[in-house]
């Protein structure tokens, strides 16, 4: 499938995160989400993404921003991951590659020089209406978050 863009409606989806929860794109319309999708849990860039978020949380969370997580990790792997960083955040396992695959964040990818079907390691902005605003491509993973603030001219 191909990755949806800015002006599309964001693809709906449901899952359950590292505590259990439902987890529901609906859920969130009034928010603005910010939909980051990750290979791995406890691999150096996914831990720098994730802390580069969690540090910024609050900052996140003034501008209106709710935080979720996706990966193909298990709930049991994503809770793991969540305490041992204490990561604020919804992390929704995704092991069908359901929802990676709606956002077209799963399949094929230039990895050291090889193609291999994976993990696309991609952030979507999504607005209060559930229109995706931005889409984040070449994800800076150790400065995520101020890469997201600047697309919004917040820095």
């Amino acid at each position: 499938m191909t990755q949806p863009i800015a002006g599309m409606p964001a693809p709906q989806f449901e899952g359950t995160d590292q505590n259990g929860n439902r987890v529901m794109l609906s859920s969130f319309t009034g928010k603005k989400i910010v939909l980051y999708f990750y290979p791995r849990d406890n691999t150096p860039g996914c831990t720098a993404e994730a802390c580069s978020l969690r540090d910024n949380y609050e900052e996140l969370l003034k501008q209106g921003f709710v935080v979720l997580g996706v990966s193909p990790d298990s709930e049991k792997s994503h809770k793991g991951f969540a305490e041992k960083y204490d990561l604020p955040f919804p992390l929704i396992a995704d092991a069908d590659k359901k929802i990676m695959t709606s956002y077209g964040a799963y399949g094929e990818k230039v990895m050291y020089g090889k193609k291999v079907t994976g993990v696309i390691r991609t952030t979507f902005i999504i607005d209060e209406k559930g229109i995706i605003e931005k889409v984040i491509k070449k994800v800076d993973t150790k400065e995520h978050a101020p890469q997201i603030f600047k697309l919004y001219g917040n820095v």
